[in-house]
């Protein structure tokens, strides 16, 4: 008897990750539906919390695709599925930092996500004098340690909330809340000891 496919996405109505969960494991041929749905934007953050190749980011993806499918039947979803996935990314990206023995010169913040970390609304590009000041300003941001790191990346760039953040990186919403603000405070006094001159709204 053949089995019935499962309904491909682009011919339903956005289904849920509740739903793309429940078809892959009822017809695991789906789960590249929520490889479809997730690649770019994990490629994206993990590009930005490690310094890694792109070729490495992939293995790294790779792996992390493997982990959701093997527990997928582990699933909680107490947690929302962007939550858990972020993760399991996230550690999968901690373990490949730790094989590393040196971090390659390549950074991954650019620009446009440099502007996001100081503030969505203010278009600072128009207040720097030279591309050379973004540049140092990238740099940066790259110099910080990871846990503050990346906890701007997750707040700013991939816009979780603290109650998110909290399941990704398993720390209480205090030590979230305290982590962003000691990270910005930073961020910031590197800025003026470089003598970059920011909108004093910041």
């Amino acid at each position: 008897m053949t089995k019935t496919l499962p309904i491909s996405p682009k011919n339903t109505e956005d289904p849920s990750d509740a739903e793309l969960v429940r078809r892959s494991l009822t017809h695991p041929d789906a789960f590249r539906f929520v490889v479809e749905r997730y690649w770019e934007r994990l490629f994206r953050y993990a590009r930005r919390i490690s310094f890694s190749t792109d070729e490495d980011i992939e293995d790294i993806l790779q792996e992390t695709f493997l982990k959701v499918y093997r527990n997928l039947n582990d699933y909680d979803d107490r947690l929302t599925f962007s939550t858990w996935i972020y993760h399991i990314c996230r550690n999968t990206v901690i373990d490949a930092i730790r094989k590393k023995s040196s971090r390659p010169e390549i950074a991954p913040i650019d620009t446009e996500d440099m502007l996001h970390l100081f503030k969505d609304d203010t278009d600072i590009v128009r207040t720097l004098d030279t591309k050379e000041q973004l540049k140092k300003i990238t740099a940066l941001i790259n110099s910080l340690p990871l846990l503050y790191r990346e906890v701007l990346i997750l707040k700013f760039l991939e816009e979780k909330t603290y109650e998110e953040i909290m399941d990704i990186i398993e720390k209480p919403k205090g030590t979230i809340a305290s982590l962003i603000n000691r990270g910005r405070k930073i961020l910031l006094a590197k800025v003026r000891e470089e003598k970059i001159f920011l909108p004093t709204s910041l």
